[in-house]
């Protein structure tokens, strides 16, 4: 059957006497095309608040009014800027939380019919929406435009932007002249899922942690997974692994995460790295497997054995005679651990145990024993060398999590050393998880309090590229302007490829305490692909009790766990008649 609006529209072309073999190539839809849908929907956000103005403007107050993207003819309540001999005005908004997406201006009549000239700029912080693209402070137009000049219409509207914002200045241009304004809404562009875990805890902080976290995954699942809503709107597949950690425990099942392995997989023909950088072409295994243990579709995993294949054979040619690594490319685990060299060598010697022990794993349950052995033969010998981490604590947790250090020994010696001092945002998750290893649930818990906890002292209303906690002293707030005599932590802070305002102040490899805070708070972890089993083991430490939810392909599991005058936990749990519940 023909859809309605193509009957319709051939109806009127049967009247101005075209045929249905004349019809415009642009109505011909094909699978492929169908498949081309937009995944993400659009909703409209009035600003929150007025930073900043100057100038000649009158009636301000008018744009933080909810509006209905309607141009009309009543000229009632419009927000005026008028340009004269004594300057040109402009405007600071607060849209109140970052997002994802552009801004849509809707214009009154003035004088004369024609379009009026203005300069936007979005910025992730306020300081950002306030700076020119100069190289002071490295305000860009990287990978998405957000400083831009642009007519707007005489009574209409306009949509301009794609980018990660929460601030946006606009600003006439035009000399003698007045604009007048009926709103300035925020376009937020994201996905329409659910939130189907959840966590609450008697501490405050954690919660806003763990829901910042989760919303900061969810701006970057756009078209694909990027792991930068400003900057960095691209799929890098390591960065990738925290996000899907969140998405599991999140959102459950999402089409982006295959969509954006499948990609990256197609456009890295072997012997190349994903991204140029061996360490991520190792987390496309792992991400592969924990994808598999949550959602348990072989089908899906089969189509990855070509590759999976070739890429063990890869890996394992990467062993010297001595039982190092010698992996080319990229030698990268993070930015803020690129200067040590001897600590990024532990951190590859440690991936490759544990990219091939999951591969050894996907291989088993791929009925494919002789790459299997290959994986076990090549982590026998790479156990055999242990180098030292070199004070990093990237190289230091991912010793501890591939077993060739114990964890006990990494966490005393160099991961609880300082604190959160030296914390990153991306491997921050794995110094988490190797403390948790180790036992030290309250350590780690102090750490996100203080360093994840450090960027929401700022303003932050998601998690940033990085964070130094060196960074924090007399720093002003990212929702403020900079009082004189105080720190910018965007414009004056960051390093490597993120220098100032190109930093960017959403990234998905930030969101690491999101899903440790289900799996060792919460305490729920998946021990059977699919979720068929799942066990239930808290720890609360100094909390009083804590509470949640975990999608499974069934239906959500529930906990509830509450400290008794005692100390002991009282547990609750519920959850699909499917998934078997191990306490």
């Amino acid at each position: 059957m023909k859809k309605p609006y193509v009957l319709t529209l051939l109806f009127c072309l049967a009247l101005t006497g075209f045929s249905q073999a004349q019809l415009p190539p642009i109505f011909e839809r094909s699978r492929a095309q169908e498949a081309q849908k937009e995944a993400t929907v659009r909703r409209f956000l009035s600003p929150v608040k007025i930073l900043w103005q100057t100038g000649k403007i009158q009636n301000a107050e008018r744009l933080l009014k909810v509006g209905n993207g309607q141009a009309d003819l009543s000229g009632k309540d419009m927000c005026s800027l008028k340009s004269d001999a004594n300057g040109k005005p402009g405007l600071l908004l607060d849209f109140g939380r970052e997002m994802h997406g552009g801004l849509q201006i809707v214009t009154g009549q003035w004088k004369e019919s024609k379009p009026i000239t203005v300069r936007i700029r979005f910025g992730e912080s306020a300081s950002e929406a306030m700076a020119d693209i100069e190289p002071k402070q490295n305000a860009t137009n990287d990978h998405a435009i957000r400083d831009l000049t642009v007519q707007v219409p005489w009574l209409g509207k306009l949509e301009i932007g794609n980018t990660g914002f929460r601030f946006v200045r606009i600003d006439l241009v035009d000399g003698n002249t007045e604009l007048l304004l009926k709103e300035l809404r925020a376009i937020f562009v994201f996905r329409d899922i659910p939130y189907l875990g959840s966590f609450r805890s008697s501490d405050e902080l954690l919660n806003k942690i763990w829901a910042t976290g989760a919303y900061t995954v969810h701006l970057n699942m756009q078209d694909y997974l990027w792991d930068g809503i400003k900057r960095d709107r691209l799929v890098w597949v390591g960065d990738m692994h925290p996000e899907v950690a969140t998405i599991n425990a999140v959102f459950g099942y999402n089409e982006v995460v295959p969509k954006s392995l499948d990609l990256a997989r197609d456009i890295t023909p072997l012997p190349g790295w994903m991204n140029g950088i061996s360490t991520y072409s190792m987390w496309w295994i792992l991400i592969q497997k924990d994808w598999y243990q949550q959602n348990g579709n072989l089908d899906y995993l089969k189509q990855q054995k070509d590759y999976l294949v070739k890429l063990v054979d890869l890996l394992t040619q990467k062993i010297d005679e001595k039982n190092r690594e010698k992996l080319d490319g990229t030698r990268f685990l993070d930015w803020p651990s690129s200067e040590n060299p001897k600590g990024i060598h532990a951190g590859l010697q440690s991936m490759l145990v544990l990219s091939l022990n999951a591969a050894g794993e996907l291989s088993r349950i791929l009925n494919d024993p002789a790459t299997a052995k290959k994986c076990a033969d090549a982590v026998a010998r790479l156990r055999q060398y242990v180098p030292d981490p070199n004070g990093s604590k990237q190289g230091a947790a991912l010793l501890a999590l591939a077993g060739l250090v114990p964890a006990e020994k990494a966490n005393k010696d160099v991961l609880a050393v300082n604190g959160a001092h030296n914390f990153s945002t991306f491997y921050g998750y794995y110094m988490l998880q190797a403390q948790a290893k180790a036992g030290d649930y309250q350590g780690a818990l102090a750490n996100i309090r203080t360093f994840w906890g450090g960027m929401l002292d700022l303003g932050a209303t998601t998690f940033w590229e990085d964070f130094n906690l060196d960074w924090v002293k007399n720093a002003g707030r990212i929702d403020e302007l900079v009082a004189e005599g105080k720190k910018d932590i965007h414009g004056d802070c960051g390093a490597y490829c993120y220098v100032g305002f190109r930093h960017s102040l959403a990234h998905g490899w930030a969101s690491g305490p999101t899903p440790w805070l289900t799996e060792h708070v919460l305490g729920i972890k998946v021990v059977e692909p699919g979720c068929k089993a799942i066990k239930i083991e808290p720890h609360l430490e100094d909390l009083t009790f804590a509470e949640g939810t975990f999608p499974t392909p069934y239906g959500s599991v529930n906990v509830k766990h509450t400290k008794l005058a005692n100390g002991k936990i009282q547990t609750e749990v519920s959850g699909p008649k499917e998934v078997r519940i191990i306490r």
